[in-house]
């Protein structure tokens, strides 16, 4: 589908010859506009997909006047034809980020060469945005806290899970010093300890990173563990560094309390009751008696006080009799 490309000029003859070359470029023309008002009630109704815009149009509003509101109101790229080329006019042309500036007269391999750029750029920086914000929103729903930083450790990017542990706010983050946003203290003392995350970090780092604590700006500390990351181009160059964190407040609690129900433990195991003293014991049926003073089997009195497990079995000298007695008629 070829572009649609709106034309911005108060010369209805200077229109009219550059509607004819971009026809023969191959672009749509929605439109002509000849004044500032005219050019964004076209630009709302045809939505181009470029605006060539005039800097020196009649009327309330010049040519960078109105591209100042097309830039605010809609999502269009413009390109400047002016016979004006003064610094003053450059200045305030610059401001509205056009994606051409363009002299007239021109050729017309010029205008053409100019276009073509101009959709070029505005579809690669789309496209990146949109990247951008992909990658962003990812980022943002992530459960661990992320930083990154540019090659002098200056931060570029902070998510919202590393907003709430370090206290600092991507507004106020981006810019500053990682050191001065991830700060790293000893666990007993608080004392501000040296960061292990350099920006010409070449392999992964998180063994300097594990169980550390975090103090945040207001001075709320938090234990952690991190793993820290070069960001390398496609040259294998190196962009800086991205640091993945996450709160282990939850896993050292649980730690704890698992210390604690083994210590528990292990001081009930010492105290279990051990037999000693004297048992009473029949001298008959060979029963026990208990501290309640019932009689009962020994083995049902030893399970009830320790943990052994019995079996029954016949030694030798019961079998002896049992076979004497059955073989010799013995008693």
């Amino acid at each position: 589908m070829a572009a649609k490309i709106l034309i911005v000029e108060d010369e209805s003859i200077t229109a009219k010859y550059i509607q004819h070359l971009l026809e023969r470029f191959g672009y749509e023309v929605p439109g002509i506009a000849a004044s500032g008002e005219e050019a964004l009630r076209k630009t709302e109704d045809t939505q181009p997909d470029l605006i060539l815009m005039d800097i020196g149009l009649k009327g309330k509003m010049d040519g960078i006047a109105t591209a100042e509101q097309i830039h605010d109101r809609f999502i269009v790229p413009f390109v400047y034809l002016t016979a004006y080329s003064d610094d003053q006019t450059l200045q305030r042309a610059k401001i509205t980020a056009p994606f051409g500036y363009l002299l007239k007269p021109f050729q017309e391999k010029e205008l053409e060469i100019t276009i073509a750029m101009a959709l070029y750029k505005y579809e690669m920086e789309r496209k990146l945005a949109e990247s951008e914000q992909w990658l962003a929103t990812t980022l943002n729903s992530l459960g661990d806290a992320v930083i990154a930083t540019d090659t002098k450790s200056r931060i570029k990017y902070i998510n919202p899970v590393a907003e709430g542990l370090t206290g600092w706010t991507q507004a106020e983050a981006v810019g500053k010093d990682l050191t001065d946003v991830f700060q790293l203290v000893n666990t007993r003392t608080l004392a501000r300890l040296e960061s292990p995350v350099s920006p010409d970090l070449e392999e992964p780092v998180s063994g300097g990173l594990a169980n550390q604590m975090l103090m945040a700006k207001d001075g709320r500390t938090t234990p952690i563990d991190a793993r820290a990351t070069s960001i390398k181009n496609d040259q294998g160059q190196n962009l800086g560094v991205v640091l993945v964190f996450q709160n282990i407040t939850e896993r050292k609690q649980a730690e704890a309390e698992r210390a604690k129900l083994i210590f528990a433990l292990q001081d009930a195991l010492g105290k279990v009751k051990t037999l000693s003293g004297f048992l009473s014991i029949c001298s008959s049926c060979k029963k026990i008696r208990d501290e309640k003073g019932f009689w009962t089997q020994i083995e049902v009195y030893l399970q009830q006080h320790s943990d052994a497990q019995f079996k029954y079995e016949v030694c030798p000298e019961c079998a002896k009799k049992r076979r004497t007695g059955v073989l010799g008629g013995e008693v």
